[in-house]
């Protein structure tokens, strides 16, 4: 079993589809995905995941404005809490920084951040985080503000080993997306052997970043599978094992996620961590 634990659902290209949602989920499900974390890049979107989640029993949705998108007004903590409480969002994301490209201010993408930390803690919600070449800061405000029983995730994960023990070490996992499968992405398979395997999860960030050997086309969620295999075979481990940890670990860090889980994957949860 497989869960993307980062997908932007409302995104996705389905022309390989029909043009339905339906059956580019189905064809996850039978890949053997079970769970779909639904990601908002802004509280403009929350609605329409609320949508698809309730046509799709196995997908939660997150509430956050990502770091690079503009808005007209910036969400303070109480309209994020407001918002993630109002329609159940089971994390607050994707939020962060991303000092890589131009486009919002450095401050303000400060600000949203704090603001989006200082949400999280307040609902004890885990947080997405979006990093790029904002190590210090990122750290920085993680340390400042969030609870580390509750955690997150660096999604996405680029960024270097001591940034990832750091994050570790406050409370956070990290994600892995078909980056690691890039023929150039050494330095990404070595955090996928070096990362202990009980802090990884793996994503897809579809319709983005499509993994080998589907580059160049539209990323979707059946195509976790091949994140998962990448990992794997890095490892020197069973795609089994990596399938069933990282399962394992998603239920732990969104807890708010487990009740809506298929009752065999509650079974199989049961039996692997002992709870």
């Amino acid at each position: 079993m497989f869960v993307d634990s980062h997908c932007h659902l409302d995104r996705l290209d389905l022309a390989a589809h029909d043009g339905q949602l339906a059956t580019a989920l189905d064809a996850a499900r039978q890949r053997g995905v079970r769970q779909f974390l639904a990601i908002a890049v802004t509280l403009d979107d929350v609605p329409g995941l609320v949508d698809i989640a309730r046509a799709h029993d196995d997908v939660t949705f997150s509430a956050g404005v990502h770091p690079l998108h503009t808005v007209p007004d910036e969400p303070d903590t109480q309209a994020i809490v407001a918002c993630a409480e109002r329609h159940g969002a089971v994390a607050i994301g994707e939020t962060g920084l991303d000092y890589h490209y131009d486009g919002v201010a450095h401050d303000v993408q400060y600000a949203r951040f704090a603001n989006h930390l200082r949400a999280a803690r307040e609902l004890a919600l885990p947080v997405i985080v979006h990093t790029r070449d904002a190590k210090e800061d990122t750290l920085a405000l993680i340390r400042e503000h969030t609870d580390p029983a509750v955690g997150g995730v660096l999604h996405c994960f680029t960024e270097d080993l001591d940034m990832a023990r750091e994050a570790i070490r406050l409370g956070f996992y990290i994600s892995l997306s078909g980056i690691v499968t890039f023929r150039n992405a050494t330095a990404v398979r070595e955090l996928a052997r070096r990362i202990p395997l009980d802090r990884l999860l793996i994503e897809t960030d579809s319709p983005y970043l499509a993994p080998v050997p589907h580059r160049g086309k539209p990323n979707e969620p059946q195509w976790v599978v091949e994140v998962a295999e990448c990992i794997a075979a890095e490892r020197g481990i069973s795609v089994d094992e990596v399938a069933m940890q990282t399962t394992a670990n998603f239920y732990r860090l969104f807890r708010e996620a487990l009740p809506e889980a298929p009752e065999d994957v509650r079974e199989a949860l049961t039996h692997l961590t002992g709870q």
